[in-house]
């Protein structure tokens, strides 16, 4: 389906590949601003260069070098994660359509994520960790196309990744946030405490929880 008005959080495809919209600019000749799911590659392009998907039930896709599979027919866990398909939030929630999220607490028919977002059952589908065998596979829209060559590649992109998530935070290293989609560089290191670009304070754990931040530019020419 080709879009013509996009919204935030939408799944859609780019260049055949799985795409999740963060923001539009709607002043911009390429409006769209989106990431690549699987590596949280940036990327910015024009409505009508991008086809939408809707997640279902059984559908697979690789997240940050992670295989998932969206099960509705199963009920979450304390430690796994959520997607937010239908949100409703409540006032004081941060949190919006498509959103990745993981399970810190359950309470009745409600999570409490690790973010403190309290989202009701109604709202999301659970994602269970690894493709399933019946699973449909929508990393990329066609499958037939992609090169054995791609698909070697996506099968060390979570070694990969996982490395990059062990790299302490140094001057002029650059993190994404993965809610808002903003970028940040790191200007101080100062003990456990990290100062980003914007003037926000950071313990150098928080800036490494994959859930919340990812690296997308290492400085080599600075090390700590």
């Amino acid at each position: 389906m080709k879009l013509f008005q996009v919204r935030k959080g939408q799944f859609v495809y780019y260049k055949n590949e799985l795409h999740k919209v963060y923001t539009i600019n709607p002043l911009a000749k390429k409006s769209v601003h989106m990431y690549r799911i699987k590596d949280m590659e940036q990327v910015t392009t024009k409505a009508e260069d991008i086809t939408l998907h809707r997640p279902s039930h059984m559908d697979a896709f690789m997240f940050r070098g992670q295989w998932y599979t969206i099960r509705e027919d199963l009920e979450p866990e304390v430690g796994g994660h959520i997607l937010v398909t239908k949100p409703d939030p409540e006032p004081m929630s941060h949190y919006g359509l498509n959103e990745f999220e993981k399970v810190e607490q359950i309470e009745g028919r409600t999570v409490v994520t690790k973010r403190q977002n309290p989202i009701k059952r109604k709202e999301f589908v659970v994602l269970r960790e690894g493709r399933e065998p019946e699973s449909r596979n929508i990393a990329y829209q066609d499958t037939s196309i992609v090169s054995e060559e791609q698909i070697n590649e996506d099968a060390r992109l979570a070694a990969r990744l996982s490395r990059t998530q062990e790299i302490q935070p140094n001057i002029g290293d650059i993190y994404l946030n993965l809610h808002d989609g903003g970028r940040s560089m790191v200007v101080a290191v100062v003990g456990d405490d990290v100062w980003l670009g914007h003037g926000e304070k950071l313990k150098i754990e928080d800036l490494l929880d994959a859930d919340h931040w990812t690296l997308v530019y290492v400085n080599t020419e600075f090390v700590l």
